[in-house]
């Protein structure tokens, strides 16, 4: 929330152009914390194209590998963080969890660099 709130946006803002909505693609956690498999991961993409359908959002932001894998059909999230994409019509931005900075503080470097990249964007439309 934090990440996002240094941009301007936030979960509680009732103003379209600033708020966000977070969604899992995974609504559990795999047994043992284990990542997804291909095969999970594709049983949820309809349910998580419904969730973008229902709050038709202007971008899309993919938090970590299994967003990416889910909507980009691409994995290895050092590689696609900060580059844009396409998904479902929409400009896609794959940046890392923030579990990952939590875990690696010198990522977040990267992941400032990613959201003036998406505030920018944002200010353009």
């Amino acid at each position: 929330d934090r990440m996002f709130a240094a941009i301007g946006l936030s979960r509680n803002n009732p103003d379209p152009a600033q708020a966000l909505y977070i969604t899992n693609v995974m609504p559990w956690r795999p047994p043992q914390n284990r990542d997804p498999t291909p095969d999970e991961i594709a049983m949820m993409r309809p349910f998580v194209q419904r969730h973008i359908a229902l709050a038709d959002p202007e971008f899309i932001i993919c938090m970590g590998n299994t967003p990416c894998q889910c909507l980009l059909g691409a994995k290895g999230i050092l590689k696609l963080r900060g580059t844009w994409g396409q998904a479902m019509g929409r400009p896609v931005l794959p940046m890392t969890h923030p579990a990952y900075l939590l875990r690696n503080p010198i990522a977040k470097r990267e992941a400032w660099a990613d959201l003036l990249a998406l505030h920018t964007r944002l200010k353009g439309h």
